[in-house]
């Protein structure tokens, strides 16, 4: 039964890496470590803001 609790938490851990979800995660505690008296952005914010500084810093290219 621990191999199987191991082996589930072992995915888990995988699908969380690879859809994002984990990224949130150390946000916030990034977030809490360097400014802990400062309100902390919901999921919804975090991604909205994730997104823009993404279309704002693409590289340009001449081609």
């Amino acid at each position: 039964m621990r191999t199987v609790r191991k082996a589930l938490g072992a995915v888990l851990w995988y699908a969380r890496e690879l859809t994002g979800e984990a990224e949130y995660d150390r946000y916030c505690e990034r977030h809490r470590r360097h400014h802990p008296h400062g309100p902390l952005p919901t999921r919804r914010e975090y991604e909205r803001m994730r997104t823009e500084h993404r279309e704002q810093d693409t590289p340009s290219r001449c081609c």
